[in-house]
């Protein structure tokens, strides 16, 4: 047994600092137990104190080396990740930045064990998918959901007038709101179906769900202005260019109605009403010139704003949509008709909060018409 005091300034303050820092609870144990013959405790009363067998004591007064922390892992803690060498770890790094298509694969993500088929044919060291795992998680990676990006199909150049543009219009209404209205435009569905993907359960045993799926869809139609978030949607069996253009006129009807309550003539509308601009995706029913040529004869004061292709973030109405379908997520519902209560109250009477500087989930980039 070591006498007391047999390690030097330099060995105990080494050992203290890997104390503290070490996450492995077995060798802050046996660091301890270097410490603590350091001091002249017997092994006894460090079998004691630590509330483990003498025999372990011994092991480690023996194996343990102060000069070389690395002894005080037992062949469990080394593991089987010998064989990888240090090319192998670079190119293992080196492929999952890598699309699977990119080197000639089908499947569209990688797994570890097809990492670990992949990296045997190029390198000759097989491995398991667990102890590719073990390296990567060595290397601080995890596997997260990758976030989905809609700039390799985006015009920049397009997007870049149509943002000047937009800001333009913007500003008009900031300042001429008598003059000029800004709204955003969209559709969007809302499913009777909930699916559970997951649930709480004791560990070790998988709770059972129903696993009928209830058919059912809510569609809308609708419409937000930006000066103050004011919301019109209506609700419809499906979208198209007859659809459209009957919920357009209900709108404009709406907007003529607003002009009269605030003290003007419903004749002066077309005159000296405001403009009123729509910002509207590419959908092929918002296109169809029979209804364009409708819209422009019955409601001259519209002026329908396409966005660029792929650039949802631009449409502010998207946050509305993706925010009512969050609030209502994983809730169960008798009918149709119910969902329909829920989001006309969400939709129409001012029930749905929306955080209007969040990002959108699924959609590449942040909504950024604030």
């Amino acid at each position: 047994m070591p006498a007391k005091n047999h390690l030097n300034s330099e060995q105990v303050k080494k050992l203290q600092q890997a104390l503290k820092q070490e996450e492995n609870g077995a060798i802050r144990e046996r660091i301890l137990i270097l410490l603590l013959l350091n001091d002249g405790k017997t092994q006894k009363e460090i079998a004691k104190f630590i509330g483990c067998s003498s025999n372990k004591i011994c092991f480690w007064c023996l194996h343990g080396d102060p000069d070389n922390l690395e002894s005080l892992k037992d062949e469990k803690m080394k593991g089987n990740n010998h064989k990888a060498t240090e090319k192998y770890i670079e190119i293992l790094l080196e492929t999952i930045d890598k699309a699977p298509q990119e080197l000639g694969y089908e499947f569209g993500r990688w797994s570890t064990k097809r990492l670990a088929t992949y990296l045997e044919e190029v390198t000759g060291i097989k491995l398991s998918g667990s102890q590719v795992w073990r390296i990567l998680s060595k290397k601080k990676y995890v596997y997260l959901w990758s976030k989905y990006s809609l700039e390799p199909k985006q015009d920049s150049e397009k997007r870049k007038v149509f943002k000047q543009k937009l800001e333009e219009y913007l500003k008009i209404e900031k300042e001429s709101p008598n003059c000029l209205q800004v709204w955003f435009w969209d559709e969007s569905g809302f499913s009777l179906r909930v699916i559970k993907r997951k649930t709480w359960g004791k560990k070790g045993h998988r709770k059972k769900v129903r696993g009928d799926r209830r058919k059912g869809r809510v569609n809308v139609m609708g419409a937000i202005r930006y000066s103050d978030k004011k919301r019109f949607v209506e609700f419809l069996s499906k979208s198209n260019s007859n659809s459209f253009y009957k919920v357009l006129k209900l709108f404009y009807q709406d907007l003529i109605s607003e002009w009269v309550e605030a003290g003007n003539n419903r004749e002066d509308f077309t005159e000296k009403g405001y403009k009123i601009v729509i910002v509207l995706d590419n959908a092929s029913f918002h296109k169809k010139q029979e209804y364009i040529q409708k819209i422009t004869t019955e409601m001259p004061n519209i002026h329908l704003e396409y966005l660029p292709e792929y650039s949802p973030d631009y449409n502010l109405i998207e946050l509305v949509w993706h925010s009512a379908k969050e609030y209502i997520a994983n809730r169960l519902f008798k009918s149709i008709e119910e969902l329909e209560v829920l989001l006309h109250k969400l939709l129409n009477e001012g029930g749905l909060v929306i955080k209007w500087g969040r990002k959108l989930k699924n959609k590449g980039n942040a909504v950024i018409t604030i």
